[in-house]
């Protein structure tokens, strides 16, 4: 038989991808992924981590593939957190579809960082819809890049969200962040740490090497999800945190038990390494929480995610 000539990949840029991935297809490829990873029906290896310290940079390489499904994916995803100054966008990257059946190269998804922090932002909304109270209404988010802003933005899709509090570094960027919020008619103004803490969900996305709020600041009742902690030398979430969860639920076990917040705590002594529950259980069926319960959740990212995404937005018809 001929060998048959080579198909050069299409190149889906930002527009594209915009057009194909609206919020309910993204909430959902998430969803199930998760699901699907809790239930061990995904492969995916150990991220690739580089850190740029010279340039406030890093990198992540990951990969992924959910059983049975045509492709899998690898992708780059950068953080350089010095861009804004710049005029810069912190964020870049890109995903590769690769066939699972022959191994030839789908698409390229030339995303910029768009699916990572869309499939980031669903996961942490829907971690926190789930395992929060359900008259949960104040949210807190420590942060003022773009995941602070997509973590609201996306869980008030999921339930009314009342109050929004704002906790940054600097208080010019976190009243640009109230103001984006208002305009969406959230009401939204900055807040202290200690403040921001006490909401009733609260929701940490910076890259910060220690712990962003106390454990003891948190009351009772609330739920807290970490988004930032994806590499060893992060840390957002403090580890008495931790000993004071009822529940704690991580998106991949080993993930969070290497390089999140959830390993930090097992190291210190304050929860041990089979005390989580993989989210995707908690998305699966309702939880019962007590009114009194403290949750946590720490999301590290995960490769079987982005493979569903990235597999979700080629099958939608071009516009």
């Amino acid at each position: 038989m001929a060998a048959r000539e080579p198909v050069t990949p299409p190149v889906l840029d930002t527009a594209a991808i915009r057009r194909a991935a609206t919020p309910e297809l993204v909430l959902t490829a998430v969803r199930d992924a998760l699901i699907a990873h809790a239930h061990g029906r995904t492969t995916v290896p150990p991220p690739v981590h580089l850190r740029f310290p010279d340039a406030d940079g890093d990198c992540h390489v990951k990969a992924g593939w959910v059983t049975d499904a045509p492709d899998f994916t690898v992708k780059i995803a950068t953080g350089f957190y010095r861009n804004p100054a710049a005029g810069l966008p912190t964020n870049h990257g890109l995903v590769c579809v690769v066939s699972a059946r022959t191994g030839e190269i789908r698409a390229i998804l030339d995303d910029r960082g768009l699916l990572t922090a869309w499939r980031t932002a669903a996961a942490g909304a829907l971690a926190t819809h789930a395992m929060a109270r359900p008259d949960a209404a104040t949210l807190a988010v420590f942060g003022t890049g773009e995941q602070a802003r997509l973590q609201v933005e996306w869980l008030a899709r999921l339930r009314p969200v009342d109050t929004v509090l704002v906790h940054g570094r600097s208080p010019e960027r976190a009243r640009s962040l109230c103001e984006a919020f208002d305009a969406l008619g959230l009401h939204a103004r900055p807040a202290a740490a200690e403040e921001a803490a006490a909401a009733d969900m609260v929701v940490t996305t910076t890259p910060a090497a220690a712990p962003v709020l106390r454990a003891e600041h948190v009351r009772a009742g609330a739920h807290v999800t970490g988004i930032g902690t994806d590499m060893p030398h992060k840390n957002e979430l403090p580890a008495a945190l931790f000993a004071r969860a009822a529940l704690i639920a991580t998106d991949d076990h080993q993930q969070c038990l290497d390089h999140g917040d959830f390993g930090h705590a097992v190291r210190a002594g304050a929860t041990t390494g089979t005390s989580d529950t993989p989210l995707g259980l908690l998305l699966e069926r309702p939880i019962e929480r007590p009114d009194g319960a403290i949750t946590v959740a720490d999301l590290t990212g995960v490769g079987a995610l982005d493979a569903a995404l990235a597999s979700a937005v080629l099958r939608e018809p071009a516009p």
